[in-house]
């Protein structure tokens, strides 16, 4: 197996680190770089991974470094790391939201290089990821990064990284607008006089079942949408509410703030250096 070392202990890398141990990857091939003593020790009590407060230290003999940090950290990082990655010339995967290949090839060197936007489901084994990859990554380098992503739920693969920002506004941004809906929904029942609890729990089950039935009948949601819906009936009437206030339109826009803020940070970080 090869050894993978995550540059950063948070939320995103417990999750991998548990979904890849799942898979049957040994924890002594996993180290970690985490400043927080706390942090360290709890991975290294749950997982069995190796644990470093430094982060060239963790890398030091790694096939593949996972880059779990902020974006805002990236430019910092490269001093540390730049040394130990030109000696091992790992892959390297980035998790950071709107940093391009071009950035990490410039910060870290000419490596073979994944950028990847997983999604906060991820925590529950029930995450979505989208991966590009540049020239230098070599097929099997490909699945052994899609190997890694796919520990914590599906990946796809992204021909043109100008659509990663998209990515990014469904499905790594996508979790907050559907919990925006379900808010939605449980305040609308509320204000009709139900219990908020049995109105979050109504809510919340409804979206629970809708996603299953997405996953597991694979008909399209135009489909399932429309056997739900009988003429003149009460989803017929609020799903004509919505359109009537033009949903699609409210959606594409969110959407496009959110692939635009992407491309700004990704400019930002630019200027920072």
């Amino acid at each position: 197996m090869p050894h993978i070392a995550f540059i950063g202990g948070g939320n995103m890398a417990r999750s991998l680190i548990g979904g890849l141990i799942k898979t049957g990857v040994a924890g002594s091939t996993i180290s970690v770089a985490e400043p927080r003593a706390d942090a360290r020790q709890d991975l290294g009590r749950e997982f069995g991974v190796a644990c470093y407060a430094e982060s060239h230290l963790a890398a030091a003999n790694a096939d593949v470094v996972v880059l779990a940090v902020k974006p805002q950290i990236m430019p910092s990082l490269q001093k540390e790391m730049r040394e130990v990655l030109a000696r091992q010339h790992p892959m390297l995967i980035s998790i950071a939201a709107g940093v391009r290949l071009d950035q990490l090839e410039r910060w870290f060197g000419a490596l073979p290089i994944v950028r990847c936007m997983p999604n906060t489901p991820a925590l529950i084994g029930a995450g979505a990821t989208g991966l590009c990859a540049n020239a230098r990554v070599s097929p099997p380098q490909r699945a052994q990064a899609q190997h890694i992503l796919a520990a914590v739920g599906i990946t796809q693969w992204i021909a043109e990284e100008r659509l990663m920002d998209t990515v990014t506004a469904i499905s790594g941004s996508g979790p907050a607008y559907f919990f925006a809906i379900v808010e939605a929904l449980e305040d609308a029942a509320v204000a009709q006089g139900m219990p908020r609890a049995t109105a979050r729990a109504l809510a919340t089950q409804t979206c629970l079942g809708a996603g299953r039935m997405l996953t597991e009948d694979g008909e399209a949601p135009g489909v399932l949408r429309q056997r739900v819906t009988s003429p003149n009936g009460t989803t017929q009437a609020a799903l004509d509410s919505f359109a009537g206030d033009d949903l699609h339109r409210i959606v594409a826009r969110a959407v496009a703030a959110a692939t635009r803020r992407g491309e700004q940070m990704a400019a930002d970080l630019d200027k920072s250096l």
